[in-house]
């Protein structure tokens, strides 16, 4: 389905949903192990970013892979098309998660925990489009004319 923008921006919102499935993750996962092992906020984050990264890398890493590129071009084009995109979200995620008040201190089990997360996620996912935009037009980088990553 693709929505009523021009081609770039299609392209830019594809990719930080892309994004967005691997920070979920990252997010939620090191949010629990850290919470479960009774790390401190600032640890759990840490895990969280981390995680984050390994999973917005390895997503585009496996679908570069299925694409037929090798490991050394798969691994070159997540570097290259998800940095910018995986910190922006990151940076914009956690800095609302510590805004919104009790959010950091509460536990997968609650409410809380995946009402901030999902806004701040949906936050970051609207910030984040028109950064990949920018990047796909002033670098060439996200994905080529015909829809592949580049």
């Amino acid at each position: 389905m693709r929505l009523p923008f021009d081609t770039t921006t299609n392209h830019a919102i594809e990719h930080t949903l892309h994004c967005l499935l691997g920070c979920g993750i990252g997010e939620v996962l090191g949010s629990a192990i850290g919470a479960q092992l009774g790390w401190a906020n600032a640890f759990q984050t840490l895990l969280a970013v981390v995680l984050a990264f390994c999973f917005g890398y390895g997503l585009t890493f496996r679908g570069a892979r299925k694409m037929g590129m090798n490991n050394s071009e798969a691994r070159k084009t997540a570097l290259r098309t998800d940095t910018i995109s995986i910190i922006s979200m990151e940076i914009i995620d956690n800095t609302l998660e510590y805004l919104i008040p009790g959010a950091m201190s509460v536990g997968v089990g609650a409410w809380l925990f995946w009402w901030s997360s999902a806004l701040s996620l949906a936050i970051a996912f609207i910030v984040t489009v028109p950064v990949n935009r920018f990047m796909m037009i002033r670098f060439g980088i996200g994905h080529d004319h015909s829809g592949h990553h580049s």
